[in-house]
This record gives C-alpha cells, structure tokens and sequence, in this order.
C-alpha cells in the first residue's frame, strides 16, 4: 500500500500530462486546468501525509521500485527516499504548484493551447519530483534533465514571437553547459566509489579512505552543475531572459521549482562538501558576489518581472553563501521562505499585467493600489517579507544567513548585507512605481483596469499569508523546528542553533536598519520626490551600464559566441569543403588508377602468360640478388 501511494506521488502529475496531451483539447480549457491542478494537488496531499509520517517517526521511507544497473562491479537500483529533505521539497514543490495550477486557470483562459501549457506544467512537476525523490545521484540527474526540457517549452511557449524562441534557447544551452560539469561529478564519484546511491556514497566517502583530490575535482564539477540550474555566475544570464514565459511559468520555474535544483543537489551531497573545504569556499564566494550584482542590475530594470527575476538571482545567491559556510539548514530555510514570497511576487506581477493588458514597463504603471487592493496587499506583504523587515518570514531566513556570514567571514557578510540594502530597495522601488502616485499608462489601458478574479487572488492571499508565518518554523530562540527536523541529515555542526547574545541582537539590528535604509531611500526618490525613470534612450553614464547588465551578456557575444560562429564557419565553408576535394581526389586517383588496371584486363591469354614470365623472372632476379 505505502510503494502505492509514493508512486502515485510521482506519476500523477505524468498522467495528468498525458491526458492533457492526447485529449485535453477536446475536453476543453476548463477540464484541462482542473485536470493539471488536481494531478498535482493528488501529489501535494499525499505528500504532506508522508511528510506527516517521517515527522513523528524521524524514519525515511525507502522503497526499492527495481534493479536498474549492473555492469561489473557497479550496481545501481531504481527507488524512490522519502526522507526529511525530499519531503520538504516535495510540500513546496507540489503545494505552490498547486496554487500556480490554479492561478494559470485564470491567466491563461484566452490561450488557444491552454491544454498544451497545462500539459507541460504536469510534466514539469513530474520531473521536479523525480529530480526530488530519487534514491541516488543518476535518478535527480534524469530529473534535473527533464525540468530543463520542460522549462525550453514553457519559457518559449509563445514560439510565434522570435524572442521569446532566443530566451527559451539560451536558457537551454547554458544550463546544457553546467550540465555537463555535474554529468563529469558524477563519473567521477561512479568510479571512484562504483554506486551513485545516496546511503552508499555517504558511508564510502565518510570512511575517510577516498582521495581527496578525485572528491575536490567531483564537488567542484558537482558545482559548476548547480551554478547552471541555479543561475550563479557565471551561467546567470539565461533566468532573466527567461522572463518571456507566460508568468505563471516564471512564478513555477524561478521561485519553488528549478532555480533551488543545485541547492538541493548540494544539499543532498552535503557529505561530500564538507570534505572538500576549497570548493565550499568557491561556493560562498561566487554566492556572495551573485547576490551584490544581481542586486545591484535590479536596481535599474523597468520591467516588473525583471527586478522579480534579479531578485531571484540575487536571493539564490544569498543561499549558495550559506551552502559555502556549511549552514545547510540555513539555506533550506531561506529556499522555503523565498518560496512563499517569490512566488506571490509573481503572481502579483502577473496580476499587474493582466490589468495592464501585458503591459510588464513600471514607467507606465502608477497609482494600482486602490484599484487592486487585494494584488496590492499580497504584494506588500511578500516586498516586506524579501526586504528582511520582521515579523515577515523573509528576516529570519535572511538574518540567518547574515548572522553565520558574520561569524564565518565578516567580507563575506559586509557583501551580503549590502545586496540585502540593495533588494529592499528596488523591491519598494516596484512597489512605488507601480501601486503609488497618478496612473501613466494609457486611457484605454486605464478605462480597463480591475482587480483579478479569484482564481487569481485566492493564491495570492494565501502565499501571502505563508510570506507573514513562514519564519515561524524557525524561530531564532533555540528552538527551531526545521533545525531538529532536518537535524538527522546533517552533522552536529551544522544544525547548531546559534545562542541569542549582544553581537546577534545587534547584528539582527543591523540587518534590519540596512532594510529601513533601503526602503526609505526608495520612498524619499519614487514616492516623495515622484521621480520616474527616464526612458531608455535617455539613460547615460553609470547608470546606463546598469542598466544593460554591465554589457555581460555583449561580453559573452563577443568572447565565445562570435569566435564560435566564427570557427564554425571556417569549418563548414572553408575547411569541410578542402576536406571534401582531398577525399574525393582521392576517389578520383583510385578511379583513374583502376581505370588503366582495367585496360590490361583483355582477355589474351597470351599478354597475361607474357605479364606471369616477367613478374616471375622478377622475383627470381630479385631473390638470387638478395642471396649475395
């Protein structure tokens, strides 16, 4: 009954996919939506039933599907852990997909493919649960393969626009390139240890008799994996552009789903990061430094999704600098409560640009507050919680991660806790820009404004109610639940809980004083000084550089795209072509060769005795010389 009840947890998303593909259209939107929320709704109640059970029993459920690889002395099952990890991955995973599943019934009803988007929604869950709940590294491969298939298909869902195509593409390729950095990890720990199992490689690699320079060169490719996934530099610059999705696609992708896959991979593998203390340190860095730039190219954006979508590289960012400090409790913490908040941001957004008839450019926004009190609200509540101000979950999460940065690398913090300013700032720069002052859109745009209907408010009232609680499962008084739970996964080091004294009040103090900064510096320019941003064109100096992301993605055109290109067309018009005149002059001269072979192939038998005497006197010749 139990191996029942976890393979319904995996496959009725699939099936809601296949129905939706092979009759959806005929069913009609309504049946296709409520089909897609229920299948994942079916694996979210399951989920908090198991989640129930591994609470009170601090037991995983292992369950053993089939025997999957057997080549020589390497073995490998195909089964499904459902430990403290996974099922807490699964709760958000398949609860806020629920809530998109049913906010997109809504957003998008007009769609003539609504079948076809809810189909890849199915199957994108599929995937994220089996990236989630697989017994071994090579199953969250197959997964993490999958999210990136499904993520081609949503962000380029709209393929009749060019661009949208560009953005599905490039986030395809360079996750395809840290794909190939965790590809290697994980060949490199197959032969290391001859199993990709969880429990095995656990026991192998804690047994201390590994080289350490193979588990350096595993962790770091383990990495480069997760910076693709994850958008860390340098592999970032896809999430943003993939923006061009339908926005319950950005909510699912880059809030709850795929963005926190190398988070989970790392933590999963926290074991072997702990033995390699030179790759944990690259991970904090470039964690640290993510979190600075991201937040400093939102500071500009005027597109609503795409501060949303900076602030979700950022807070990744904030996460990979607790993985580097060891503080993996910590960063699942944050992972969840950026969950609640970032996915209601998102939603909200979309909210905005229903009203606004697709209209996602802040300048011509303005003045929504009172005609969209409930997006408006939920929306306030979740910029509250991302800004770090308490009691919303998003202080505690963060003040976590800031308080360990400080005692571990105090560089380290001063970056962190200038991105935190920074987020607090363009995330009430949104909010002012677009729910504050007169409208500045159009009169038609304007004539047509309205609340969204409650398909679309009911998950923004609850995401919002979780942005206000989230903190609650773990309070920094000693007692947090998510420590002690997860406590089983990790060493006693790492859910150490930290003791409240003078330097942790001051610091949460701190913190949150870097928060009020930020948002009275937004208030004082965009709601007090009413300043709006310039439009593109007239944007100059500094700014301007902001403004186009510091130029990195004309960098990488220049640097890799170009030359590549280039190469590629030396190979195909200038190299493949001589290639090809060599192989068939060649033909040619055997050709010709055969050809005059063919004219002594006559039939005269006295002209073949005549060539028999001289090859035979010439090899009698030949050997009486040799013998002298």
């Amino acid at each position: 009954m139990e191996k029942n009840l976890v393979l319904v947890v995996l496959l009725a998303p699939f099936v809601g996919f296949l129905v939706n593909v092979f009759f959806g259209k005929k069913a009609g939107k309504g049946m296709a939506g409520a089909l897609g929320t229920v299948a994942v709704a079916l694996s979210f109640v399951l989920s908090v039933y198991f989640f129930l059970q591994v609470n009170q029993t601090a037991k995983p459920i292992a369950v053993k599907l089939f025997d999957w690889i057997s080549v020589s002395n390497f073995k490998l099952d195909f089964g499904i852990l459902l430990d403290q990890l996974s099922l807490l991955w699964l709760l958000f995973v398949t609860g806020i997909g629920s809530l998109i599943h049913l906010y997109s019934i809504s957003y998008m009803h007009d769609d003539e493919n609504m079948h076809k988007f809810f189909s890849y929604l199915n199957l994108f869950v599929f995937f994220m649960i089996t990236l989630v709940v697989g017994s071994n590294i090579l199953i969250m491969f197959i997964g993490w393969e999958g999210v990136g298939l499904c993520s081609y298909l949503l962000i380029g869902f709209w393929y009749k626009n060019q661009d949208y195509n560009d953005a599905a593409k490039k986030a395809f390729i360079m996750n395809r390139i840290g794909d190939l950095g965790f590809l290697i990890g994980i060949f490199i720990l197959g032969s290391m240890f001859s199993t990709l199992d969880y429990g095995q490689l656990k026991a192998a690699i804690t047994a201390g008799n590994a080289d350490t320079a193979k588990l350096t060169v595993a962790a770091l490719c383990l990495f480069i994996g997760a910076t693709g996934k994850s958008a860390q530099l340098p592999l970032y610059t896809w999430l943003p552009d993939a923006m061009a999705g339908p926005t319950p696609v950005s909510a699912l992708i880059h809030a709850a789903t795929m963005v926190t896959a190398g988070i989970f991979m790392i933590t999963r593998l926290n074991f072997l990061f702990d033995l390699t203390p030179f790759v944990q340190n690259i991970i904090a860095i470039v964690g640290a430094v993510t979190a600075l730039v991201a937040a400093s190219i939102g500071l500009l954006q005027n597109d609503i999704k795409k501060v949303l979508a900076y602030s979700t590289v950022s807070q990744l960012g904030l996460m990979f600098l607790a993985l580097g400090l060891g503080a993996y409790n910590v960063a699942v913490f944050h992972v969840i409560t950026h969950a609640f908040f970032k996915a209601c941001l998102f939603l909200g957004s979309g909210s905005v640009i229903h009203a606004m008839h697709h209209e996602q450019d802040m300048r011509r926004m303005g003045g929504l507050r009172k005609i969209m009190p409930i997006t408006f609200m939920t929306m306030l509540i979740a910029t509250l919680a991302i800004s770090g101000i308490p009691p919303f979950s998003g202080f505690f999460s963060k003040d976590e991660i800031l308080m360990t940065a400080f005692h571990a690398n105090i560089p380290l913090w001063m970056i962190a806790s200038l991105a935190s300013i920074m987020t607090a700032f363009y995330m009430f720069r949104l909010m002012y820009l677009t729910f504050y002052k007169d409208f500045r859109g159009t009169e038609e745009q304007k004539h047509h404004l309205h609340e969204s209907p409650g398909l679309i408010t009911f998950p923004l009232i609850v995401l919002a109610i979780l942005s206000l609680v989230g903190g609650l499962i773990s309070l920094p008084f000693g007692n947090s639940w998510l420590n002690h739970y997860l406590a089983p996964l990790f060493s006693e080091a790492h859910h150490a809980e930290h003791h409240l004294g003078t330097t942790e009040y001051i610091l949460m103090a701190i913190a949150v004083a870097g928060g009020l900064i930020g948002i009275g510096l937004a208030y004082n320019k965009y709601l007090k000084g009413g300043y709006v941003p310039k439009e593109d064109q007239d944007i100059d100096g500094f700014a301007k550089t902001v403004y186009h992301k510091y130029y990195v993605d004309e960098a990488y055109m220049a640097l890799i795209v170009k030359p590549i290109n280039g190469l590629s067309n030396f190979f195909s018009e200038t190299l493949e072509p001589a290639l090809s005149r060599l192989v068939y002059g060649l033909g040619s001269l055997a050709n010709g060769l055969g050809s005059l072979g063919s004219r002594v192939q006559n039939g005269s038998i006295g002209l073949y005795l005549f060539a028999f005497v001289i090859g035979f006197s010439a090899i009698f010749i030949y050997l009486f010389l040799a013998n002298k």
